[in-house]
Parts: C-alpha cells; structure tokens; sequence
C-alpha cells in the first residue's frame, strides 16, 4: 500500500492493522539505527534501565536474565537477545553479576544510563518532525479507541 496521490477517502478504507504494522517496523528501525551510530542497543539500554533504582526498577535489585525478560515482554523483538547484550555491558563494566546469576548496574553502568538517556528528546523530534502535537494526540486516542473497540484495553 501506498500513500503518494491516495486520496482521504481511500486513505479511509485501508487497514489500520497494516499502517500500525509498518509504523512500528519503521520506528523501531530508525530508533535502533541511531542508537547503533551513538554505540549502543535498543535492548541494552532497556536492561540499565530495568536495573536501575532511578529508572524502572522499583528498588535496584539485581535481576536475572529470566526476570529481565519477563519485565520487558511487553516490548522485547523475538531477535533481541538479552544474555549477549547483558555480556557486552558486563565487558563495559556497567553490569556486574553475582553468584545467583543477578545482573546488577554499576555506578558507571548508571552513568551511561542517564547519559544514554539524553538521546531520547532528538530521537523523538526526528521522529515527530513536522506533526503538531494536538495531531499526534489525535492519532493515539484514534488507536487507543480501535483497541477498546476490539475488546481490548490500551497501556
């Protein structure tokens, strides 16, 4: 499907099923690239960030790999491999483990966490550039009333 020369009307009659599909393939993409060129992973951020006491993580306990996948299912890609990247931030010092087989963040892995952070405000205005907000708004609370009218209910 296309949009070049699609008018309102037919633009009306296509599934949002697919457009939320290549919406999500595109953002996911294009946030993992820039990620990449700023040498780090999508999923290695997510693991400081369930780690750390400032971020996710209720109380700064160290988590194992399996407890990290659960607490990240609802976001996790079938690709994502949390042991090779928890193995890559153990090298980097910004994990350390224990004998249980606890991750748990370092004072530096801390640091690169709320410095990878800061990344985010450009990230997003890349990808929001030339939407107005009360339009983006719009969008969400049209998708959030197609997943209440499916029975289901929105984060």
């Amino acid at each position: 499907m296309t949009t070049q020369h699609t008018s309102d009307a037919e633009l009306a009659t296509q599934p949002a099923a697919y457009w939320t599909g290549v919406a999500y393939e595109a953002l996911i993409s294009f946030t993992r690239a820039r990620q990449a060129e700023l040498g780090f992973t999508q999923p290695g951020f997510w693991l400081l960030r369930n780690l750390s006491k400032n971020d996710l993580s209720p109380d700064g306990h160290g988590m194992t790999i399996p407890e990290l996948r659960q607490a990240m299912s609802s976001y996790l890609r079938p690709e994502d491999d949390l042991k090779a990247e928890a193995e890559v931030l153990l090298e980097r010092g910004w994990l350390t483990d224990d004998a249980e087989g606890r991750l748990w963040i370092t004072e530096s892995g801390e640091q690169a966490r709320a410095d990878l952070k800061q990344h985010a405000p450009a990230i997003r205005a890349r990808i929001h550039q030339g939407i107005d907000d009360a339009d983006y708004v719009t969008t969400l609370k049209v998708l959030q009333r197609m997943i209440r009218n499916t029975g289901d209910t929105p984060a």
